[in-house]
């Protein structure tokens, strides 16, 4: 069975996390590089988050266990994972008589980090309007802002779906369940400070292969809006499964060198590259039988 489904995604976005702040100060969610520039990025925790409201499956039982300060929220542990497709996919962590029962992620999230670095732009607010209605003054709060390509990556274990302990679920529940997944991702958005952010992709790479390995996780790089293909081709090129099994979707005249790269990576279009995804994920557990 080819056990592992990985894609590696590029979207566009504006400003898409932020972080604690200071003062009046809102801050983006950043990171540093050698380099010495700083790259906003969207936590892993922010997609899951979403990824789960979007699929519809943030209804799994929850708990506060312990008491006073002490108290934490966790999964139910009478939730299960033939029930609750979130803990199926994404895990968990139960505290139960006797320790803790845990489950690692099936589905692997990385964090989407921006393809081009903060340039400092900030955003001033203000709530002029509500206080000129009653003759006052209002202060100015100041909040970075950072539109951007970001990339991130997923990694399924597709032999893991529906699996835990004495629990399976039906083969086509398992596929169900990825294909739902795919839906989500294929029209991924995110609501913040008033604003809906479409995370649909602009590029997408993947497949479903024998190894688990996200290939193309750190292979995606942009330079003045021209998408470097000879990092891509080069990791194609690494072994017969990879050029084999991988997928490219692409939505024509996003980069500058829009014609290599449709003469070089083939792409297809984003319906297409999904349609075909899934079909990949339904062959993956026919395989197994």
């Amino acid at each position: 069975m080819r056990k592992g489904l990985t894609i590696t995604f590029i979207i566009e976005g504006e400003s898409a996390n932020y972080g604690e702040g200071f003062g009046n100060i809102t801050s983006l969610k950043k990171i540093s590089r050698g380099d010495g520039e700083s790259y906003s990025y969207i936590s892993r925790q922010a997609l899951r988050y979403n990824i789960v409201q979007q699929m519809g499956c943030d209804n799994t039982q929850v708990e506060a266990a312990g008491s006073g300060s002490k108290k934490v929220i966790q999964f139910h542990p009478e939730a299960t994972i033939d029930k609750y497709p979130e803990i199926d996919l994404f895990g968990y962590m139960k505290t139960v008589k006797g320790g803790a029962v845990t489950r690692s992620a099936v589905v692997r999230l990385s964090n989407a980090i921006a393809l081009e670095s903060y340039q400092g732009d900030i955003d001033f607010l203000t709530n002029m309007g509500l206080a000129a209605r009653i003759g006052e003054n209002n202060s100015i709060a100041q909040s970075e802002i950072h539109k951007t390509f970001y990339t991130y990556t997923i990694a399924v274990d597709l032999d893991r779906v529906g699996i835990d302990r004495d629990i399976e679920i039906p083969k086509q529940e398992k596929i169900e369940r990825i294909h739902m997944l795919l839906d989500t991702l294929k029209f991924l958005y995110r609501d913040i400070k008033g604003r809906r952010e479409n995370l649909s992709p602009v590029f997408v790479i993947g497949g479903v292969y024998k190894r688990k390995n996200p290939f193309f996780e750190n292979r995606i790089a942009l330079n003045r809006m021209y998408l470097d293909i000879e990092q891509i081709k080069a990791v194609l090129n690494l072994d017969e499964d990879i050029s084999l099994n991988t997928k490219i979707g692409y939505i024509p005249n996003t980069f500058a060198n829009d014609k290599k790269i449709r003469e070089e990576l083939s792409p297809m279009d984003m319906k297409s590259f999904f349609e075909e995804i899934k079909k990949d994920v339904e062959a993956a557990y026919n395989e197994s039988n």
